[in-house]
This record gives C-alpha cells, structure tokens and sequence, in this order.
C-alpha cells in the first residue's frame, strides 16, 4: 500500500473570451493503432504539404501547500515500474506528463514510477489560472475592458500549460479538458475570462480526485452553465410550450459519462441480434432536462462596478457555482435510466440522484477509462487494457469508485503502456495532437515570457499555426471524436481508431510546420509584452526558448541528434532517421569556434527535423 496525499479542495473558477489574433505569430470501435500503422499516414501528410515525394468558489485562495487527507490503495501488480534507462523513463514522462527533460528523467530513474506517481498526487503547488490573472491585472474594471475579452484566457491557459509545477496535474487536466468539453471559443458573457480560468483551476482542483465531485463541479459551473444552457433553464410552462432545456441532459450522457451505447467492462459494445444496445433514449433525456433547471448565475454579491455611461457586475459569479432558484426549477417527476425522482422532489436532492445515477452506471467506467487511454497512451487500446482500467475506476482497490488516481495509475503503469511489446507492436500508439508538441518543445527547452504575460493568443488557424489551441474545442465534441477512424486509409480496413488524425489534412500539417520553424528559431512574437492588454504594437520576442543544453553538443552532430530524439521521441527515432539527420546537419560545418548564429542554426533544425519525423508524430 502507498500512502498518496489528496489534493487541495480549494476553488479558483474564471472566464475568458475575445477573438483577436496575433499578427505574424502566429491551429468507435475494433483493432489498435500503432506507430507503424500511423506512421505512413503521418509521412504522406507531410510530403504533401511539403511539395515532397517519395521515401470554486469565488475567489482562488489555493496556490501552495494542500490540505493532507490519506488515500491507501495498492499499487501492485505492474511489471515495469523502475525505468532501467533513459528511453524507458522518457516514454513515461511524455505519457505522464508533458516533457522528459534529462533531470526529469534522472529523478524519475532514481525513485521509480510508483513513488514518482505517489509525489505528483501530493504536489499542488503552482498559482492558480484565476489568481494569475488577478496579479497580471485582469480583475480591472477600466476602458481596457477585460471584462469582455477571451484574450486574457489564452494567456492563463498557455502560462499554465507551457511554465510552473504540477505538470502532471496539468497533463491530466488538459486530458479532462478534453472529455468534459466547455469552449471558450463560443463564450459571449461578461468576465468569460475569469470564468474559463476557473473552469481550468476546477479540472487541476479535481484532477486527482473523484469523477463523482468532478461531474458536479463540472455540471454547476458557469462555463458550463453558459455553453450547454444549464444557465437560465427554466421548468416547464403549459401556457407558452415551453419545456426544459435538453441540450446538458442529452451532453451529460452521450459525451460526458456513459455514451450511447450499453458497454461491457472492456469498452466494447453490448449487442443484441449483432445490434449494440442504445444506453438511452429521448424519453431519458427528456426526464433528466427536469433536474437541471433553476440554474443561473450566482450574481447575489450584488456589486456593481461603473464603466464610462454604464456598469458591469462583479466577477464573483464567474468563480463561483451557479446558484438555485426553485421557482424555476421543474416539480414533475423525472424518470430517467431507471431512475425514478419524485415529484416535488427538492432540486439539489434532484440533481444529487441524477449525478449518483449517472456516476454509478455500468458504462461510467469503460467510457471513461478508454477516452483517458487514448489522451495519455495509445488511440485503439485492447479491450483487456480497458477492462483493467474500468476495474480500478469501479474500485480502486479500497472500496472506492471513481478515484481518478488510481485511475492514472492502471493507465500509466499497465503492461500494454510500459511493456516492451508495445514498442513492437503495429497497433499500438497515438498521433501527438499539435498543441502537446508545442507545451513538450516549450516545457523541454526551458520556454519563458521574458516580460512574465505570456502573451500567446489562440493557436487555432490551420493554415498558419497549430489548428487547435487549449479549452477553445469547436465543439462539445471536442477537437476529434474518439471513435473517429480514418477513412480510406489501413486503419480503415481494420477499424483502428486514430481520433487526433481528424485534425490531418495539407493545411494542418503544412501550418504546423511551418508555426513550428518560425517558434523554434525565434519564439513567440508579442505585441506590447510589457502590459497587460492587447495593444497590436512594438511587436517583441518575448517568449523563447533556452537552448543552452543543446548548444554544449552542437559540434557533434551525432551527440545532438541522439539528445534531441531522447527528450523528445523518447529515443524512438529510428537509426536510419537519425542517420538521415545527421547527414543533413554535417552539410554545414560547425565547430567550437563557430558563431553562436551557426551553432543555434544546426540546434533549430536538429529540432525541427526531429518534430517534423513521423516517428516523433506517433508516440508510442
């Protein structure tokens, strides 16, 4: 048994929208996918862009040490949980987390998976994204305002994901972000920022907690009040025709908890007469629209700011749970996947029987389980796998459901994720979505805001940057779906699931590219990095990269190549690859003595070789 400290329940909920861009800186079902399976795909893709061919609450008061509260549960069983080398610890840390820099994979080496799992479940150390924005200046009621702008929240999300601790908090919330889907792309209310920065703190707050407090942090939250209309949905009305609004009801099943169809504990579908078994139907989701009324934002500060000729509410609401009213809240019964609450049933009682009910389905687990798999390891994972994962959601060993760190452990340290047979297999492995190249060259390199404002807007334009950008998801359907297998393609024929290549086409990769040349070679370019609003003048280099470990191995071409495909691919990258690399860097002569501008020239491209190799696009 291994003692794992709990993380802190303290809340930190904001808001954030606004649409500029920055000028010049530049976004269901059968066998596995591998790297050698996704591979050719990933190679073609890029030959043709190319041109080539051939070959809570309220305010956040939780930044530094958590409360301690004691989970025991075993972590046993596994086969691979000490790393015997650096390629071995580096394949864990990118799965984990983020990056697999050489004292990351030092640290992990010396301590083991376990142990190393067991410190990130008690750190929470790194500012909160709605007290980052309070110190950056955001919470200012002035001309500039803040109050009406996404921007403030692209530069909360990219501060969070590319600098500080907690980076497998991090990782796993941005995996959350992915599941439980609220876009700021479509937010359109006062304080958006603030209240995406606390929807981001609630996903790192719940991270390695419970799915069941998660889903109703999730359900209650203004952000997601306001995208699925929970905001302001009101109980029936004879008189008009007016009834409930369906659209959390019909999200919270489908997408966010139990999917729609009836699971077996491996993932794969119930059938009957070789039909799967729908999970609900629209007398389900009409019964459960009856508990998610009378919600609205919590606005009972009461404050009021002036602006020029007008005034603007207190932020509080954007950090805080939507609040109750029960004269909108619907009093017939609701039946619901079995469930039955009575009329006249009190609506907080409401809501807790639908979230138990939900919590509790036989499909939570298995839904959950793969969905998660796929973020961290690999895109088709083997019924077996999930049924491992599913079995430590439903009981994490001490009698406990939904404990989301006993779920990161059986995915993370399962023998289909750290086994050497996986490095072999043709299905196994998972296309690296763009925005975690971006946050790994950044967290490996030592990327820092000169200026502390990190001001990177959202990456989402295809053509010329990563054609997706963090909690800015097109849909409630996320940036892919999960099931989605490509179509004409080898996956195709055997049903393999890729989701992240729904993103692939000539733009994304061309556009990926060619952000990533310019990123690499000379950092993010920002307008004004010395304030906090966006004025689109005195453009500077304001976030860059450290290349220092890089440039004492740059007169070996062979030594940097063999770096570079450590820190990032996980010494993945094939010999004949790297001998490829290495050739092309040898055309140009470069010494000790050279000048640091030639020297950076041979880093840039060793990277940018490296992050354009399919090799490095399949993580396995």
């Amino acid at each position: 048994m291994m003692d794992i400290e709990e993380a802190p329940e303290h809340a930190a909920d904001a808001s954030a929208a606004d649409t500029h861009h920055e000028p010049g800186s530049s976004p269901e079902n059968p066998t596995p996918t591998s790297r050698h399976a996704l591979a050719p795909l990933a190679a073609a893709a890029l030959l043709a862009a190319c041109g080539g061919g051939g070959g809570g609450g309220g305010s956040s008061t939780a930044d530094a040490a958590p409360a301690v509260g004691v989970i025991d549960f075993p972590i046993a069983g596994y086969s691979h949980i000490n790393p015997t080398n650096d390629a071995e610890a580096a394949r864990f840390l990118q799965q984990a987390q983020f990056s697999s820099t050489p004292a990351e994979m030092a640290e992990l080496r010396g301590m083991g998976c376990a142990q190393w799992l067991s410190n990130q479940f008690a750190r929470y150390q790194g500012i909160t994204g709605w007290n980052w924005l309070e110190a950056r200046g955001y919470g200012a009621v002035d001309a500039n305002g803040y109050f009406f702008n996404q921007y403030p929240a692209d530069f909360m999300i990219w501060n969070q994901l590319l600098s500080g601790p907690d980076m497998m908090r991090k990782r796993a919330a941005l995996a959350l972000s992915e599941f439980f889907v609220s876009s700021l792309a479509s937010a359109e209310f006062t304080w958006r920022s603030h209240a995406y920065a606390s929807w981001w703190d609630t996903l790192v707050r719940n991270a390695f907690g419970n799915y069941r407090q998660l889903l109703e942090d999730v359900t209650l939250h203004p952000a997601m009040g306001y995208f699925l209309n929970t905001k302001g949905n009101q109980k029936e009305n004879t008189n008009t025709g007016r009834v409930p609004d369906e659209n959390y009801a019909r999200e919270v099943m489908q997408l966010f908890t139990i999917g729609v169809v009836e699971l077996n504990l491996d993932g794969t579908p119930k059938t009957s007469g070789g039909v799967p078994l729908e999970s609900y139907t629209q007398a389900d989701v009409t019964g459960l629209a009856r508990v998610f009324t009378g919600y609205d934002f919590d606005t009972s500060d009461g404050v009021r700011h002036p602006v020029d000729s007008y005034t603007i509410e207190s932020k509080a609401f954007a950090g805080k749970r939507m609040s109750f009213n029960p004269n909108r809240h619907s009093n017939l019964e609701a039946r619901f996947l079995g469930t039955t609450v009575p009329a006249n049933t009190p609506g907080p009682t409401a809501l807790r029987m639908a979230l138990d009910a939900l919590f509790n389905h036989p499909n939570a687990g298995p839904f959950f389980a793969r969905q998660m798999i796929q973020r961290l390891v690999t895109s088709h994972p083997s019924p077996a796998y999930v049924a491992r994962v599913a079995s430590r959601f439903n009981d994490n060993g001490a009698g406990v459901r939904g404990d989301l760190k006993a779920v990161w452990v059986a995915i993370l340290l399962d023998d289909e994720a750290r086994g050497p047979a996986s490095l072999q297999s043709t299905t196994f492995g998972k296309l690296r979505e763009p925005m975690l190249r971006f946050i790994q060259w950044a967290r490996t390199f030592g990327v820092t805001s000169a200026a502390g404002s990190w001001k990177i807007f959202e990456l989402n334009n295809a053509a010329t940057q990563l054609g997706q950008s963090p909690l800015r998801s097109p849909s409630v359907f996320n940036f892919f779906r999960p099931g989605y297998v490509p179509p004409g393609t080898a996956l195709s024929a055997s049903g393999a699931t890729a989701p992240e290549f729904q993103l692939v086409n000539e733009s994304t990769v061309g556009g990926y590219l060619n952000f990533m040349q310019g990123v690499i070679e000379r950092g993010i370019n920002c307008p004004e990095p010395g304030v906090p609003q966006a004025a689109w003048t005195n453009y500077a280099y304001d976030v860059q990269a450290n290349y220092s470990r890089e440039l004492a191995l740059v007169a070996d071409a062979t030594a940097l190549v063999n770096h570079v495909c450590l820190v990032l691919a996980a010494g993945q990258i094939s010999s004949a690859s790297r001998a490829t690399m290495v050739s092309a860097l040898n055309a140009t002569q470069v010494t000790t003595a050279s000048s640091d501008t030639v020297k950076r020239r041979r880093i840039w491209a060793a990277i940018l070789m490296v992050m354009a190799c399919p090799e490095y696009l399949i993580q396995k």
